[in-house]
């Protein structure tokens, strides 16, 4: 199994530079994150757990935004001081690497392939390169790629030479990182020119096509075409998880809220409540209460708590569908505690149809972004203190100011 990925991030991204301004090509937007996040995301999914990001143009914000690791993945970086083309930049980038079957894509193409054909495929033939390729209805564009009915390579055929329906280069890669690194090429070369192309590595290069969602946000067309398409593609949640104090209401600093009038609301909340009702199929809050549990107020007076919190919810036009809180001292008592998913796994009980995959999770603490992340749910992490500490970015997708913030963008 390959669990080694290079992806490709730094072009100057020439064509989206009066669109992007001072962001590097594979930081893009797109529905509210860097378009390279997408890729992680379809990278944690299939195993990958070291991706090497090839970077050049504007390095350090991909490297800021991203650190050394996202949602669970370890990152190196290969940092090119000139350019190095394609070819260069995976070489380079190679070295990182333990494993010698490496996944190779494109920072700025999504292309939607089943990754276990096409590595059965790849360790199946025992060649040196397998190509993913891409069926489109006209290849002028592209450049086509021609192979024969075993996914053997015949020829390559420049942009604009050919039109119609056809296979083309859908930017995604295995490469056997020893017989690269053995070919004697310069430091900086095109991988598709001087390697793919080369009549004399034809005999080690396979592909493989498949049909699933493409795109290249290369042009301004088509990157405003993800903007419009990634909503559907990666859909919005159904099921909404909220954390309680310092989400939905102030901290009492080295306390607890243990009656009504110690329940303040933070700016914006309640607008955002009314929001989520319209948005969310159902609404939870996940409380840890620990005070409980240290005997420093009851049930009951949480329970009084939570009433006069819902009647202001619901007459600002808001919805809550249940309130599961956890009174535990620790996370080992019964697993119920944040950041175990013990409350969640109740909700799933109550609520039959509740899917974590179409859930997010929002709160202000590493336990809210570990609890959702754990469940598999999407993460906001609130700015609620200021700045996010470095360990939230490996368990959050969004990051915003606060909640009414987040519930605006949907």
């Amino acid at each position: 199994m390959i669990t080694e990925a290079i992806i490709l991030a730094g072009g100057f991204g020439t064509r989206l530079k009066h669109v992007l301004g001072n962001i590097p090509k594979p930081m893009a937007p797109v529905d509210g994150r860097p378009f390279l996040a997408y890729l992680f995301e379809r990278l944690r999914g299939v195993g990958i757990n070291h991706v090497i990001l090839s970077t050049g143009y504007m390095h350090e914000k991909v490297q800021e935004y991203f650190g050394d690791s996202y949602r669970g993945i370890n990152i190196s970086y290969a940092q090119e001081t000139t350019p190095l083309f394609t070819g260069g930049a995976i070489a380079l980038a190679s070295t990182y690497a333990k494993s010698n079957d490496i996944l190779v894509l494109n920072g700025d193409t999504l292309f939607d392939i089943d990754f276990a054909v096409f590595q059965k495929f790849h360790f199946d033939k025992g060649n040196n390169i397998t190509i993913a390729l891409r069926k489109v209805e006209n290849v002028e564009r592209y450049g086509a790629v021609k192979v024969d009915a075993d996914g053997n390579l015949l020829d390559f055929v420049e942009k604009g030479k050919l039109s119609g329906e056809g296979f083309i280069n859908g930017g995604i890669y295995i490469v056997k990182k020893d017989w690269l690194l053995k070919q004697g090429m310069p430091s900086k070369f095109s991988f598709e020119k001087e390697i793919l192309e080369m009549p004399s590595f034809r005999k080690n290069i396979v592909a493989y096509p498949f049909g699933g969602y493409f795109i290249d946000i290369g042009v301004p067309e088509d990157y405003y075409k993800a903007q419009r398409e990634f909503g559907g593609l990666f859909p919005k949640a159904k099921y909404l998880f909220l954390d309680r104090d310092g989400t939905i209401n102030k901290r009492v600093v080295g306390g607890y809220v243990t009656k009504p009038e110690e329940f303040v609301f933070l700016d914006g909340v309640k607008d955002a409540l009314a929001i989520f009702a319209k948005k969310f199929d159902r609404i939870f809050i996940v409380t840890n209460q620990r005070g409980i549990g240290k005997k420093l107020f009851t049930e009951q007076q949480l329970e009084e708590v939570h009433s006069s919190m819902m009647k202001e919810i619901v007459d600002a036009g808001g919805r809550i569908d249940r309130i599961y809180h956890c009174v535990d001292l620790t996370c080992e008592e019964t697993g119920r505690r944040k950041p175990e998913i013990g409350m969640a796994k109740e909700a799933k009980r109550d609520f039959p149809e509740l899917d974590f995959a179409e859930s997010t999770m929002v709160g202000d603490a590493i336990s809210d972004l570990k609890f959702g992340y754990k469940a598999g749910m999407q993460t906001v992490y609130l700015l609620t203190d200021g700045d996010a500490p470095e360990e939230t970015k490996d368990y959050t997708d969004k990051f915003y100011i606060d909640l009414k913030t987040f519930a605006e963008t949907l």
